[in-house]
């Protein structure tokens, strides 16, 4: 519904610009019908005045003429040799002939169209029918229709193309979560027969370590089967959850060479509404990018949770590496973008629309002087 609502609301603009259209189109051909007819009865009492011997004929003729001009809509001022209004008809406000409104709308005038010098009359000044000025917008009009329809069938084109592709990456997710299953299960299997097998304190710590990753790749299996899928709404437990990520990340960043240190706190009674395993999903791109950060050097990360104003949770993930150079901050989030050499480029950008997509919350990369600091807020 969200992709397919601009689409929808731009076919909407678009066919009340038609309608709109079609009716303007009728009433400018019924105004120059109108004009046509005003313009055959003006020439007809013309030649009738001037063809009269009556000697009054051609001034009735003139003064008749005048009258049609009114009618037709054309704003109109004459001046004399000395620019100062004499004659006026049609103008869009009411005020003295030679006043100061009437002087700068003579300006006016003459950039719609240049005037005429008549001798022995003075200058004509006019400008466009409200007729004309409408014909002027139609190519306007036009060039933003057809634009409009350009970029709706653009949009549709884009939208269905990247529908079709996420389709079949979460058909393949799912299939790949489904393939995983057996072997998963014969893993279980084998542990359980090493550990009757084999009784000693080290094997069973081995064993312990490994069941532990079984578990996470049970989860991970778990999350390629929700792809695709409408995301789950349950109350979570934050600190459970921030807990969970920092122990199992914990026992796995470098302690000899390099030591990293993963830390962790959160305010008590800390519940969410969301799905766990994506949330959970998108707190461990996270940790990962910032422990990735890391390589080479020591360091810390961070991770806590908070509660903010109006009932909203902040869950927070800092590091003191590197951090994000300026000139990558508005783009890190862009599918495919990485700074990794053998990066994908797809954990930032999952991790956002995990939160802003399943969760209508945010993550935001929070300006620091050291290291990189992402925030979560939800609520």
């Amino acid at each position: 519904m969200r992709r397919l609502a601009p689409v929808t609301l731009v076919t909407i603009g678009v066919l009340a610009l038609l309608a709109w259209y079609v009716i303007y189109t009728r009433g400018v051909v019924r105004e120059l019908r109108q004009e046509a007819s005003r313009v055959g009865l003006m020439y007809a009492r013309v030649y009738n005045g001037l063809s009269d011997p009556n000697p009054d004929a051609a001034t009735a003729a003139l003064l008749d003429l005048s009258s049609h001009i009114r009618e037709s809509g054309v704003p109109l001022i004459i001046t004399d040799v000395k620019g100062n209004p004499s004659a006026a008809a049609n103008l869009p406000f009411e005020g003295p002939l030679r006043g100061k409104e009437t002087r700068d709308y003579v300006r006016v005038l003459d950039r719609e169209n240049a005037p005429i010098v008549e001798q022995g009359v003075g200058t004509v000044h006019y400008g466009n029918t409200p007729l004309v000025r409408g014909l002027i917008l139609i190519p306007v009009l036009q060039t933003v229709l057809i634009g409009m329809f350009l970029l709706a069938g653009a949009y549709a084109l884009r939208t269905r193309g990247r529908a079709d592709r996420e389709q079949i990456w979460a058909g393949m997710a799912r299939e790949s979560a489904h393939q995983l299953g057996t072997p998963l299960s014969s893993i279980s299997g084998w542990i359980e027969l090493l550990r009757e097998a084999d009784a000693e304190p080290s094997t069973q710590a081995a064993l312990d370590h490994m069941d532990a990753d079984l578990d996470r790749l049970k989860r991970v299996a778990h999350r390629f089967e929700r792809i695709g899928r409408p995301p789950k709404n349950q109350p979570i437990d934050v600190g459970a959850l921030i807990d969970r990520i920092a122990n199992y990340f914990r026992a796995r960043v470098p302690t000899l060479a390099q030591r990293v240190i993963v830390a962790s706190s959160h305010d008590a009674g800390l519940t969410v509404e969301g799905d766990p395993v994506l949330l959970e999903w998108a707190l461990e791109s996270l940790m990962k990018n910032a422990i990735d950060a890391l390589a080479g050097r020591d360091g810390k990360v961070e991770i806590t949770g908070s509660a903010l104003p109006e009932g909203r949770v902040r869950i927070r993930v800092c590091d003191n590496g590197p951090g994000v150079p300026r000139e990558n901050r508005a783009q890190i989030f862009e599918p495919g973008f990485s700074t990794k050499e053998k990066g994908w480029g797809i954990g930032l950008s999952l991790a956002r629309r995990i939160v802003r997509d399943s969760h209508n919350g945010e993550l935001l990369l929070i300006p620091t002087e050291k290291g990189a600091t992402f925030d979560i807020v939800l609520g």
